[in-house]
């Protein structure tokens, strides 16, 4: 039985989805989010997506590409996940020993990749020379049999709306996401400044419910927002929540996610699911709020290359 890895086609989307839900079931994808995902890559991202395959069936898969939107140069990121049930092989080697050499000529000089934190992950990582460097948790929240805060009532100048409300013009929706990423915790941080890159990849991604995601606005401005994506039947993932500075310290960010998470309950979704920087003190607070439980715990590792 041979390994092999090869680039991704649209017709692998279906056994993408298998085998990442398997290594990472807190994730919400679809098919059509990820042939999206590749076809809507900004060039200077210099995206590919890899897929290890053995006698025909695909068995691990890769994200690889350079973090393009980070202010420092040469920083990139290489995400491989095998099969639970097809570790072994030699698949994760052979996925990031062809996405370092595929890096390195593009001028990486840093891959950073995402590690469950299980013992044979980061045997493999350092096995790999990757550096443990930052931890970061997935959680759960049970919508269909436990509880949510009760809608509060809103402060004098505050409204609720949803993504939906600003079909016609989102830029308010890409300068508030675009201020809040800016001062996410994070090992390669960004800065979103292409409005149409962001409307490409973000606000048009399939999984992005419009309707789920919650905005909240002071007096007629953009405060916090509450980005909801699903798989369009049960799973609910609540891709990016944050509050302007101005607005920070009034509790606008909870009135978004708790908004946004009886919108979900509400449209017939069971399962929410949140990731979190373990320095992000502030969300970590809002989630343990609602009651989310941790399901999973990834650790930030990086390796130097040259």
């Amino acid at each position: 039985m041979t390994v092999i890895v090869r680039d991704f086609r649209p017709a692998d989307a279906e056994d993408w989805v298998r085998v990442r839900r398997a290594a990472l079931p807190f994730m919400v994808m679809t098919p059509e989010s990820v042939v999206f995902e590749l076809e809507a890559a900004h060039p200077d991202k210099r995206y590919r997506m890899l897929v290890a395959e053995e006698d025909g069936e695909i068995i691990g898969t890769a994200q690889v590409g350079l973090a393009h939107e980070s202010p420092e140069p040469g920083q990139a990121f290489c995400n491989p996940y095998t099969h639970p049930e097809r570790t072994g092989r030699g698949a994760g080697s052979l996925l990031l020993r062809t996405a370092e050499e595929y890096l390195a000529l593009a001028g990486a000089t840093a891959v950073y990749t995402w590690v469950l934190d299980t013992p044979g992950d980061r045997a493999f990582a350092a096995k790999h020379g990757y550096a443990p460097s930052r931890p970061a948790y997935f959680f759960r929240l049970d919508l269909a049999g436990g509880t949510l805060p009760p809608r509060q009532e809103l402060p004098a100048g505050v409204e609720l709306r949803t993504a939906a409300d600003f079909a016609d013009d989102p830029r308010p929706l890409f300068e508030a996401d675009a201020e809040t990423t800016a001062d996410e915790p994070s090992d390669t941080p960004a800065q979103l400044s292409d409005y149409e890159e962001w409307l490409g990849e973000t606000w048009r991604n399939p999984c992005l419910d419009h309707h789920l995601t919650s905005v909240v606005v002071a007096d007629g401005q953009v405060a916090a927002f509450s980005a909801a994506q699903t798989d369009g039947a049960s799973r609910y993932w609540s891709g990016m929540t944050g509050t302007r500075r101005a607005y920070r310290g009034r509790g606008l960010a909870k009135l978004a996610k708790n908004d946004s998470l009886h919108r979900a309950r509400a449209a017939g979704y069971t399962d929410a699911f949140t990731g979190n920087d373990a320095d992000n003190g502030p969300m970590l607070a809002v989630n343990r709020w609602f009651g989310y439980e941790l399901c999973a715990t990834e650790v930030r590792h990086v390796r130097r290359l040259g």
